[in-house]
C-alpha cells in the first residue's frame, strides 16, 4: 500500500494495523473534498445571515449564550486554540500521534464538520512527511473531546506548535516548513473542528487492541510450551468439550492449542503417570484466553465503527446546523477498560503457571529450575517480579469509565475519562509483556532440563526463538536483560510471527 485516500467512509483497521511500517502517503479523495466545501458553505451562509449557532458565532461550554459579533469570529478560533492547550504529561508515542493525525483528518473528511479541505491537506502534510506534533498524554477526560492533546495538534497547524522531525524539535513556522506548508490562517468554525473529537482516545484504544492481540498470541503459544514444560495432558483440548461450552472464542482458541500439541517426546514420556488433573492455570486456559478473544473481538467492531465517525460539534447536515454530542468518548472507555480486564487476566494466569514450573508440579524439574537449588536461586525472584507485575494490573484494571467529574462550570457535567482508559490499557500491556517474557524463559529453562527430548514440532522454533534472543547459561544469572528483551519481542509481535506464523494478527 503505497497510498491512502481518505473518504471518511472506508479506513479499516487494517490499514492502521500496517501503518506504521508501510508508511503509505494520505491524501483526501475528490469526493471527501466536494463534501467537506458543501459544509463550508453552510458555515458562510450562517454568518452571512447573521443565525446564531453554537461555535460557530458564540462562546463555548459554558460560554455557549455569549453571542460574538463577525469582525472577531476569527479571533475567537485562535483564542480557542490557545486557551484548550493545556495539556501536560509525558508526549504521546509518535504511532499514537500517526494515529491521531490520520483519524482526525479521516473523520473530518466526511464532510460534517464546517472545515475547509485546504486546512485537512496541511494536517496530511505533516503526517505524510512524518512531521509529528508534540502532544502531552495527559490533560483529556473524554468529552467535549480530547480538547487539550488536539489543541496542542492545532497549534502545529498554525505555527504555534512544537513537533519531531528526524530526532529533532521543531517550533514555530519550522514545523509546517519541514512539511512544505504554511501556516493554517483559522477560519470560522475550523478551531473548533480540529479540536472536537475522540481521536485520541480512539488512537490510545487502538494502540491497545494491536498490544492485546500480540499478547493473546504470545499467551497461546507461552502456555503451550509451558504446558509441555510441566508435562500436562492435552485432554482438556478436545474439541468436544469446547463445542459443548458454545463459547466462539473459547472454541477458537481450543483449536489453536490443539495445533501447536500434537504429540512430543516429552508427551510421550508421561502417559503412564497418575496426575489426573492438571491447575487450572493449565485445564482452563481455552475458557480464560477465549474470553480473551471474544473481547478484543467486541473491542474490534466498536473500533471499525469509529475509524469512520463524525466526533466532533456542531455538526452540518446540508443547511442544518445540529449540537449534539458526539464528541463523547464513552464507548471508547468501555472499550479501552474491558481489553484493560481481559489483558490483566492474562497476566494473572501467566504468572500462576510461572509458580507450577517452579514448585516441583512436574516431579523431573528442580525446584524454582535451579540446576544447584540452594546455591542457586534459579527463578525464584523472576516469579516475585511477574507477582509484583501482576498485583500493578489488578489496581490498573479497575474501570477508568466508571468515574465522571463535571467540568465547564457543569455544562460538561458527565465525561468518559476514556484517555485515561487508553493509557492505562497500554501499563497493563507492557506489564504482560513481561510478565510472559518471564514465564517463557522459565518454560525455554524447563523444556532445555528434560533434554534430550523434544517438544513437540510445532513448538520448537518457538523454544529456538527464545533461545535466540536468550542464551541458555549453566547456573545463576542476572535475568532482567533477557526479560526486557523478550518482552520488546512480545509487544511487538515478532516473537510469535516468527516462529509460529499461524498465531499472527490475522487469527482474530
Amino acid at each position: 500500500m503505497t497510498s491512502l485516500d481518505l473518504t471518511g467512509h472506508a479506513l479499516t483497521l487494517d490499514d492502521l494495523r500496517s501503518f506504521d511500517t508501510a508508511r503509505p502517503r494520505a491524501s483526501l479523495g475528490a469526493g471527501a473534498r466536494a463534501a467537506m466545501q458543501k459544509s463550508v458553505d453552510t458555515v458562510r451562509q450562517v454568518i452571512d445571515t447573521d443565525q446564531v449557532c453554537y461555535g460557530i458565532n458564540t462562546g463555548f461550554g459554558a460560554l455557549a449564550r455569549e453571542r460574538i459579533s463577525r469582525d472577531r469570529l476569527t479571533q475567537l478560533q485562535y483564542n480557542l486554540v490557545r486557551s484548550h492547550a493545556c495539556g501536560v504529561g509525558e508526549p504521546l508515542a509518535a504511532p499514537v500521534v500517526r494515529r491521531v493525525l490520520l483519524l482526525k483528518a479521516n473523520s473530518l473528511a466526511i464532510g460534517n464538520s464546517g472545515i475547509r479541505p485546504e486546512v485537512v491537506d496541511t494536517l496530511l502534510a505533516l503526517l505524510n512527511h512524518d512531521v509529528l506534533p508534540v502532544i502531552p498524554s495527559q490533560g483529556s477526560v473524554g468529552a467535549s473531546g480530547d480538547l487539550a492533546p488536539l489543541a496542542h495538534m492545532t497549534l502545529a497547524l498554525i505555527g504555534e506548535g512544537e513537533a519531531h522531525h528526524q530526532g529533532k524539535l521543531l517550533k514555530g513556522a519550522e514545523v509546517l516548513k519541514a512539511a512544505g506548508m504554511k501556516p493554517v490562517q483559522l477560519e470560522a468554525k475550523e478551531g473548533l473542528a480540529l479540536l472536537n473529537g475522540t481521536q485520541l482516545s480512539a488512537a490510545l484504544a487502538i494502540q491497545g487492541l494491536l498490544g492485546a492481540e500480540h499478547a493473546l498470541a504470545a499467551s497461546i503459544a507461552v502456555g503451550a510450551l509451558t504446558l509441555e514444560a510441566l508435562a500436562g495432558s492435552y485432554s482438556p483440548f478436545d474439541a468436544r468439550i469446547h463445542e459443548a461450552r458454545n463459547m466462539h472464542g473459547q472454541i477458537q482458541v481450543a483449536g489453536k492449542f490443539r495445533s501447536l500439541l500434537t504429540g512430543s517426546d516429552i508427551w510421550n514420556s508421561h502417559q503412564g503417570c497418575d496426575r489426573v488433573q492438571d491447575p487450572y492455570a493449565l485445564r482452563c486456559m481455552p475458557q480464560v484466553y477465549g474470553a480473551v478473544w471474544d473481547t478484543l473481538k467486541h473491542a474490534q467492531g466498536v473500533l471499525e465503527r469509529e475509524l469512520n465517525s463524525v466526533s466532533d460539534n456542531p455538526l452540518i447536515f446540508g443547511k442544518d446546523v445540529l449540537s449534539g454530542g458526539n464528541f463523547h468518548a464513552e464507548a471508547l472507555g468501555f472499550v479501552s477498560d474491558f481489553m484493560a480486564i481481559a489483558a490483566t487476566e492474562l497476566g494473572n494466569i501467566a504468572e500462576r503457571r510461572i509458580d507450577l514450573m517452579l514448585k516441583k508440579v512436574n516431579p523431573r524439574l528442580p525446584m524454582f529450575l535451579a540446576r544447584d537449588p540452594g546455591v542457586e536461586s534459579g527463578f525464584m525472584i523472576a516469579h516475585v517480579t511477574a507477582a509484583a507485575l501482576a498485583s500493578e494490573n489488578k489496581t490498573l484494571a479497575h474501570p477508568a469509565s466508571a468515574d465522571t467529574i463535571p467540568t465547564s462550570a457543569g455544562q460538561e457535567d458527565h465525561v468518559s475519562m476514556a484517555p485515561w482508559a487508553g493509557v492505562k490499557l497500554g501499563r497493563v500491556l507492557d506489564n504482560v509483556s513481561h510478565i510472559l517474557a518471564i514465564e517463557a524463559l522459565a518454560a525455554a529453562e524447563a523444556v532445555d532440563l528434560q533434554r534430550p527430548a523434544k517438544t513437540t514440532r510445532e513448538l520448537e522454533p518457538l523454544q529456538a526463538a527464545i533461545r535466540k534472543l536468550a542464551p541458555a547459561a549453566q547456573g545463576d544469572r542476572r535475568l532482567d536483560t533477557h526479560i526486557k528483551t523478550l518482552a520488546g519481542a512480545i509487544h511487538d509481535g515478532s516473537l510469535v510471527s516468527g516462529s509460529i506464523p499461524s498465531l499472527t494478527l490475522s487469527m482474530l
